[in-house]
């Protein structure tokens, strides 16, 4: 999940697995699978790299545990 700030400031908490595509007019609107709009005051550099970071972290976990097989 990442952190995002809305345009009213409200940080809020997306689950990143749920966002099917982000427009960028000005603002970050990610359009959810739930069907749920987000307008967010965060610029494509940043979100993009918050979405990659947390996708890494998922899979860094996956390889550190350990198998039983």
């Amino acid at each position: 999940m990442i952190v995002v700030k809305k345009i009213n400031a409200e940080e809020i908490i997306v689950n990143c697995d749920l966002i099917e595509m982000i427009e960028f007019t000005p603002h970050a609107v990610m359009s959810l699978t739930t069907g749920e709009k987000i307008v967010c005051d965060e610029n494509r550099e940043d979100l993009l790299r918050k979405i990659v970071e947390y996708k890494r972290s998922i899979h860094r976990r996956h390889m550190e545990v350990p198998s039983w097989t």
